[in-house]
């Protein structure tokens, strides 16, 4: 889908127009993917917009250079306030941020480590990932033939740029064959997540999720609908799971920043059906938390105008 203009990117530090947020040609991060980002929505609340679990998104980014070996020439604190300015001087009231990390012009070769850390924040209006039928009525998945990458070939919990050449190959085979999303298998052929998702089945009435040894990402998605089935009385496990627990599952769903709780109608043509009760009441509860309506939870919402 397009990308929304909006006024201003914060670049190291300054805000510059949107047409001018430009870098060379020979930025390292373009030649070898060695960046990190992240996905961070804000929603507009009664105080104004508010950004959920931003303080927790940008120490995941600091997590991410980490493992890439990356020293971020700002601390967590200075980010999550120049996340706030951004949002401020765009005006917006409900909006997705991708804040990235990318090594940038000066030096080329395989070595990253002489190379500049450049950072910067953009956020414009997008609506939902996976499209509001998705979300109402649920999403086609495809077991695709790409594997999710093992974690001593890269480190599969950081949120890395190059990383994610792994996930579109697997959402354009997906896509070319007719399906909204795809799930990748690890090495062991287990469930891992989707394609820029967490997954979750309802087995029995107990919800189900990879585990991170599966390789799926520690989604921040993921940890809130946990917390938030828990607290609604459902059990919840981290278990191992086959291809065959999502053709036999009573319901499932995805989780991520972008995707927001969207259904799994069907995986491989084998029809899981209408979103159940379980995915109803966590999804409904879920998207009432990010727009300020459950007291419960308010910490996790970070207001842009303080």
């Amino acid at each position: 889908m397009p990308l929304e203009k909006t006024k201003k990117i914060w670049m190291d530090g300054t805000l510059v127009d949107w047409d001018d947020a430009n870098v060379h040609v020979l930025t390292h991060t373009l030649h070898y993917g060695s960046g990190v980002f992240e996905g961070i929505r804000a929603y507009p609340t009664s105080r104004g917009p508010a950004v959920f679990r931003l303080t927790d998104h940008i120490r995941r980014l600091h997590d991410s250079a980490g493992l890439l070996m990356m020293d971020l020439p700002y601390s967590v604190e200075e980010l999550v306030e120049a996340t706030k300015e951004t949002v401020r001087v765009n005006e917006v009231e409900g909006c997705y941020i991708r804040p990235i990390a990318f090594l940038g012009y000066g030096e080329m070769g395989l070595n990253p480590l002489p190379c500049p850390v450049k950072v910067s924040i953009a956020v414009w209006p997008w609506g939902t990932y996976l499209g509001d039928e998705g979300v109402a009525k649920g999403v086609r998945m495809k077991i695709s033939t790409w594997r999710r990458m093992d974690p001593n070939i890269n480190p599969v919990a950081a949120k890395g740029t190059g990383i994610y050449v792994n996930s579109s190959l697997a959402k354009v085979e997906a896509l070319k064959g007719g399906y909204d999303e795809a799930v990748l298998l690890n090495t062991n052929g287990e469930v891992s997540e989707a394609t820029g998702e967490n997954l979750f089945v309802v087995t029995d009435g107990v919800l189900r999720t990879p585990p991170l040894s599966s390789g799926a990402l520690e989604g921040i998605t993921r940890h809130s609908v946990m917390t938030i089935a828990r607290d609604l009385g459902y059990e919840v496990r981290e278990d191992v799971l086959l291809r065959t627990d999502l053709y036999l599952a009573d319901e499932a769903f995805l989780t991520g920043t972008a995707a927001e709780v969207v259904p799994i109608r069907e995986v491989d043509d084998r029809v899981i059906g209408d979103p159940g009760e379980m995915t109803r009441k966590i999804q409904e509860t879920y998207f009432a938390t990010v727009h300020g309506e459950v007291e419960k939870y308010a910490d996790w919402l970070e207001h842009a105008r303080g």
